[in-house]
């Protein structure tokens, strides 16, 4: 099979099940928009905050594929067991940390000028959603493992057959009916709860029963902390989550800052930002197919197999992120009638949505540059590069030309300028990422490259 058949297959078998998890999202902002405006103003508030937790906390367990996949490439595939049995104890600490957060939000909803009358909702919808973050968290470490194993089909399995559960019960539990009053938005948390926890279930089931997983050995008796395995888990994963929590803070902060300007402008940029998630799913998938490809060929000693997997997803990357741009640009004046029936909020979702189509091709570049520079042990710098330009020029230059003006161009209080910046700031960190994925696939530099942690 050829490198791109092989990526490619992967990347779509990844993509169904992204899809099918960001359903959740799509599912949610639709029920909450029929229930409301209002309801729809605290999913979004509601849900930055959560997606700002759960992105990084994944993010330090989406880190591990290259360490799997190398020991996979390296076919130590009782190590593969050992490491996993030490990432759940650093699943445990990223739960205790990620529940604290969610069950105190009250801090940044008064920092960020959240309506008073907003406060209440998402107080309870997150503490709905700090339930079901163990076991998400969890179902991600399963995910992880079969990603590095290049066999991501059971669990897309699990994320699509979700899908038929998530729906139904969103809308039950929200609407109401056979019994049960509406819940309003927090009824979107507790089926997102259920879900989490049957996701999670039919997983350990698999993990018994399936014959793929028997050779590594993972249902040994738990050894204690090994400290220089689970450090070496860190050194990588906590840059990286910390990196992807700038990202996706990037643009979730934008809902908190934007609320101030009203449920109108909530709504739209809550449609605004769900559209830029789920096409984000597409490099995101992409991603992942090739990061784990590039790390099996380092852990098979074979550089140039490993080069040759990293161009083929560039390419792919940038072929694809332009084309759905583009699409997206066209039909962005109609795509917010399907979200919301509010003539408001459908044309200031029109405007929005030029710069999210701009935002989603720089998106494409950077996310698979950043999750190979991951597979070459680059972590630190994509961090200080997202905090810099992202927080800094992405959020901070969208406030101020919101709320305080630039020169000619007067304060424009309205989810524009937030995703103009933050596009600008976009298309700079594409350029940085690849200047540093170019040095790092470069023969010279891989000479010198040392010995990889979590090995």
């Amino acid at each position: 099979m050829s490198e791109l058949s092989t990526i490619g297959r992967h990347a779509i078998t990844v993509l169904a099940g992204q899809l099918a998890v960001m359903a959740f999202g799509v599912t949610d902002t639709m029920v909450a928009g029929r229930h409301g405006e209002a309801s729809l103003a605290a999913l979004s508030v509601g849900s930055a905050i959560f997606i700002s937790v759960y992105v990084a906390l994944i993010g330090v367990l989406q880190a591990l594929l290259p360490v799997w996949a190398e020991q996979r490439g390296a076919q130590e595939t009782e190590a593969v067991g050992r490491s996993l049995r030490q990432a759940l104890y650093l699943c445990g600490a990223l739960s205790i940390v990620g529940i604290a957060i969610l069950l105190s939000p009250g801090p940044l909803l008064r920092w960020t000028e959240v309506p008073p009358a907003l406060r209440v909702e998402v107080e309870n919808y997150l503490a709905v959603l700090a339930l079901a973050l163990p076991p998400a968290l969890l179902f991600r470490i399963y995910s992880t493992l079969n990603q590095a194993l290049g066999r991501p089909k059971l669990v897309t399995l699990l994320q699509v057959g979700s899908l038929f559960l998530k729906v139904p019960l969103s809308i039950w539990f929200t609407f109401g009916g056979a019994g049960l009053p509406a819940q309003g938005v927090v009824g979107c948390a507790w089926a997102t709860l259920v879900v989490n926890c049957s996701m999670l279930a039919l997983a350990i089931w698999l993990l018994r029963t399936q014959d793929l997983y028997e050779p590594l050995g993972i249902w040994r008796q738990m050894e204690p902390p090994h400290w220089p395995t689970i450090a070496g888990f860190a050194r990588l994963g906590i840059p990286a989550g910390l990196a992807v929590m700038v990202e996706v803070t990037s643009f979730t902060l934008m809902a908190l800052f934007i609320a101030r300007q009203g449920t109108t402008a909530s709504a739209a940029h809550q449609i605004a930002s769900n559209l830029a998630a789920v096409l984000y799913m597409v490099p995101l998938s992409l991603a992942i197919a090739t990061s784990a490809r590039v790390s099996y060929w380092m852990g098979a000693k074979n550089p140039v197999r490993a080069r040759a997997a990293v161009f083929m997803g560039f390419r792919l990357a940038a072929l694809i992120g332009i084309a759905l741009a583009a699409i997206l640009f066209i039909a962005k004046d109609h795509v917010g009638s399907i979200y919301s029936s509010n003539a408001g909020v459908v044309a200031m979702t029109g405007s929005v949505l030029m710069w999210v189509a701009a935002y989603h091709a720089a998106d494409a570049l950077q996310t698979l540059c950043v999750f190979v520079l991951r597979c070459y042990r680059i972590t630190v710098a994509p961090l200080v590069v997202y905090c810099g330009l992202l927080w800094g020029a992405g959020l901070g230059g969208g406030y101020w030309l919101a709320y305080r003006g630039v020169g000619p161009w007067a304060m424009n209080p309205s989810p524009t300028p937030f995703w103009a910046a933050s596009a600008l700031a976009l298309m700079a960190t594409a350029a940085l990422f690849m200047a540093m994925l170019w040095r790092a696939v470069s023969p010279a530099a891989q000479s010198h490259a040392g010995g990889l942690p979590g090995r």
